[in-house]
């Protein structure tokens, strides 16, 4: 029986419930078993070429793992000239280094998912020959429910195709960042600043490939939120608590702030088993007191609302400073627009696959949701959307992949009931069950890192895993 492949219809970005489904019911079926081999190809990319005295920066992939070697081809000594941009230099090192950052985080969030692609793509492939060589020794019943789930699961076969390629792909950028991390350390230790723009570019260009990476293979639509898990009971009914989502997976520090507003002590805890235990922290003293609990902390700097302003600060930990701080043009702030909940929540800050985002609403905007995109090294507002829906009927908010959701209460019985989405510019309501535990949640927060969502609820620390939905079109789809 053959079926049509005219659009491959969606996989699950954690790939899910089709695993569980075909782990737990097939293998009691017909018993399968089986590995998943992996072909590696042959290429060479020239990603930046440089004039005949100056660089030039290869790259290739070798078969049959697919490890991308990165070649720096330097000019002979006496064709450099000194530019005296030790500075520069190091700065691009510090980049580099980001990138490398992200490279982990991003191989951190895709590792389950490949797991998952794996087993089904084995499964399917036993499924398929056990179904081919039936003789009769599976009732018809059987044989036919079988069939039928086959026919269900083939589409998908290009999709597991195209998710190996995506995987291979992010195997060759780590490796591109690693061996021009390499590359500058030998330049500061031996020549000096030479080749820096040359540098700066493969750099940038390492950067877009990471972005468009994290993009395809770490978004999708939100469909379905865990029940909660309980972390600590610590604090008072109002506060905040996150981790870094730029930060490597060997980081697993946690910050934590008591209280809604003119807080000004923030406790940093060395891991999450720390934070359970209520030890091995240190206290940061900010310098400007904080408003409602809508922070977040983001490549090592903590971004919250000033106390009676709508002025963002960006606050560095490891130099205990400012480095920036600008206000929101026209938010509201004091609670003139909070949540349905109050509590100073005029203004709150958030972080996705995609970068820094701040919600808030202003008077122009009628008391509507107002979604900016951030740029966190000047705080400038990049591009804003309006939402169209009220502030005050929101419990809480957060940003998966450029979409802010909404629950639709702060209390008992809420779920996710609005989807602005920043791409296109629209919006659609949800039906998104939400589990209240302790029935009163003052911040929400998601982690684009561990792909869960963080929360307060009434004194209560508390983890929600999330599935995400992920469309992709095959070749020939319109």
């Amino acid at each position: 029986m053959s079926v049509p492949l005219l659009k491959i219809g969606a996989v699950l970005s954690t790939m899910a419930m089709v695993t569980n489904w075909m782990s737990q019911t097939l293998p009691s079926l017909v018993g399968l078993n089986g590995t998943v081999s992996r072909a590696g190809a042959s290429e060479k990319i020239t990603l930046f070429q440089s004039p005949e005295e100056g660089w030039q920066l290869y790259t290739s992939a070798q078969a049959p793992d697919g490890k991308c070697i990165c070649t720096a081809v330097i000019p002979a000594q006496s064709t450099c000239s000194r530019d005296g941009r030790s500075r520069e230099l190091r700065q691009l090192m510090e980049k580099v280094q980001n990138v490398s950052q992200s490279m982990e985080v991003l191989e951190l969030r895709t590792y389950r998912d490949l797991q998952y692609v794996r087993s089904m793509e084995t499964l399917m492939r036993s499924l398929d020959a056990r179904l081919r060589a039936a003789d009769g020794s599976l009732s018809a019943k059987s044989f036919q429910e079988l069939k039928d789930r086959m026919t269900e699961l083939l589409p998908l076969s290009s999709v597991l195709e195209q998710y190996k390629a995506d995987t291979r792909t992010i195997v060759r950028l780590r490796d591109e960042v690693r061996n021009l991390s390499g590359s500058l350390a030998s330049i500061q230790e031996e020549m000096g600043a030479y080749g820096y723009e040359d540098l700066q570019q493969r750099v940038m260009a390492l950067e877009a490939r990471l972005h468009a990476c994290a993009q395809k293979l770490g978004c999708g639509k939100l469909t379905g939120v865990s029940n909660p898990i309980t972390i600590r009971a610590m604090g008072s009914r109002f506060g905040s608590w996150m981790t870094d989502t730029m930060a490597p997976s060997a980081d697993s520090r946690v910050w934590y702030m008591d209280g809604y507003y003119k807080g000004r002590r923030v406790l940093e805890f060395r891991t999450l088993g720390d934070f359970i235990k209520g030890q091995n922290f240190i206290q940061h003293l900010l310098p400007q007191p904080w408003a409602g609990t809508g922070h977040v902390v983001y490549n090592g700097s903590l971004f919250y609302n000033k106390y009676q302003s709508n002025v963002v600060v960006k606050y560095h930990f490891r130099s205990r400073s400012v480095l920036v701080q600008r206000s929101l043009p026209g938010a509201g702030y004091n609670n003139t627009f909070p949540y349905s909940w109050g509590g100073f929540s005029d203004m709150d800050f958030m972080v996705d696959e995609s970068g820094l985002w701040a919600v808030y609403t202003t008077n122009q905007n009628a008391g509507n949701i107002v979604v900016s995109r951030l740029d966190p090294h000047t705080l400038e507002v990049v591009r804003s959307w309006d939402t169209g829906y009220p502030k005050r009927s929101a419990g809480e908010a957060f940003m998966i992949c450029g979409v802010l959701y909404v629950t639709n209460s702060h209390l008992a019985g809420a779920k996710v009931y609005f989807a602005y989405f920043t791409n296109t510019s629209s919006y659609e309501y949800t039906d998104v069950p939400f589990h209240n535990q302790y029935s009163h949640i003052s911040m929400l927060d998601y982690n684009p890192r561990e792909r869960a969502l963080y929360t307060w609820n009434n004194g209560h620390q508390v983890l929600y895993n999330v599935t995400l939905f992920h469309v992709i079109s095959t070749a020939g789809d319109p």
